[in-house]
């Protein structure tokens, strides 16, 4: 006896394979500042006390390697009181009154480099806590460019500028000052790094930003934030071997422990066509609770099920079709089931399937009813 018509499901698997590719990982900056408003506030504090040296040998500078001669971070006797002020006022959140003091001050004639850059970056982070980015931007940029501070609060506000650039999409400008502050500052720390193959990525040179990473990942391995954003770069410049080799070591490391994770590597092996990997690494990440029964593992249960339907391995379809029904938001994964069960002539399951295809909901209940008219 020959098999039955095998009919077509509700979603090509051609169709399905369009969805596999991953949602780009954003790829954001450093999440706080190189100093922290904390530090910020007591190296500014010391700064403008009775020995502005004894900040800077307090603790290593943050960027010994620099190319820039350090000047002299000093504050005139005239304007001392005009300094303190612009202090108090950051140090009671007045970010209004810091912005109108720090405009008052620099444009004072006879504020020196250091006095404005000072006065500048300090409106910079008053702006930026205002979230006004625009201006935090604007102020950050004169700070840099009266280049009156010590090397820590300089690099400091360039990366800064940079990061706010990034923040207000400004990918190229925020590539410009970051090539200038690394070429500048001659840092190697992997935030900063990160941070200039992130803005590569957000303008689409993902195979440079994907060399960035690799080579970060390999002298951080256990860095779970630098390998996943590896993987989008190298998913995002077509590179997905490259990418499910980076999450096939993370994963066999026991590194990828929520669903993002596990769905950025079992979502490679189906674009790999390495659909037995795929199950099992669903399957793992369902018997440890990683991955929730919700809409978005039903979805990937049913390109599994077109897959096996596609390869005729009908009892392994049923199953994943089952799996994959009772989690859907609509009935299309019950009329998908449905169709395989009339296929394999399982004629009273086919059935029973179109039934409650019909109470979830389907775009062509005529289907459904063709198999319950049998």
């Amino acid at each position: 006896m020959s098999k039955p018509y095998r009919r077509p499901l509700t979603v090509a698997l051609t169709a399905a394979l369009g969805m596999l590719v991953l949602a780009p990982i954003v790829h954001a900056g450093p999440q706080s500042q190189t100093m922290s408003k904390q530090e910020e506030r007591a190296r500014r504090r010391a700064e403008l006390g009775k020995d502005p040296q004894k900040a800077a040998e307090a603790k290593p500078a943050l960027y010994p390697n620099a190319t820039r001669q350090s000047p002299e971070a000093k504050a005139s006797p005239k304007l001392m009181k005009h300094l303190q002020e612009l202090q108090a006022r950051y140090e009671k959140d007045d970010w209004a009154g810091v912005i109108s003091k720090a405009e008052e001050l620099a444009a004072m004639p006879a504020a020196n480099a250091y006095e404005k850059s000072f006065a500048y970056s300090m409106a910079g982070n008053a702006a930026a806590n205002m979230d006004d980015q625009a201006k935090a931007g604007e102020f950050f940029a004169k700070a840099v460019d009266a280049n009156g501070m010590e090397n820590d609060g300089h690099f400091s506000t360039m990366y800064n500028l940079a990061i706010i650039q990034f923040g207000n999409e400004k990918y190229a400008d925020s590539l410009k000052t970051t090539d200038r502050f690394l070429a500048e500052s001659k840092s190697d720390k992997p935030e900063h790094l990160a941070f200039r193959a992130g803005v590569l990525a957000n303008l689409d040179r993902h195979d440079e930003a994907a060399a960035i990473y690799k080579d970060l990942v390999a002298k951080n391995p256990d860095d779970k934030r630098l390998l996943m954003n590896a993987v989008a770069a190298l998913q995002n410049g077509d590179k997905f071997d490259e990418a499910n080799v980076l999450l096939e070591s993370a994963y066999k490391r026991g590194m990828l422990t929520e669903k993002r994770e596990l769905r950025a590597l079992y979502i490679g092996y189906m674009n790999a066509q390495r659909w037995d990997d795929a199950k099992k690494v669903i399957d793992d990440g369902v018997a440890k609770g990683i991955l929730q029964k919700d809409a978005d593992l039903a979805r990937d249960y049913q390109i599994l099920a077109q897959n096996a339907y596609m390869d005729d391995k009908i009892p392994q379809a049923i199953e994943l079709y089952k799996l994959a029904a009772p989690l859907a938001a609509d009935g299309e994964a019950y009329l998908n089931l449905a169709k395989v069960l009339d296929y394999a002539d399982r004629k009273a399951e086919a059935k029973a399937a179109a039934k409650q295809a019909l109470e979830k909901g389907v775009k062509k209940p005529e289907e459904a009813n063709r198999i319950l008219a049998r």
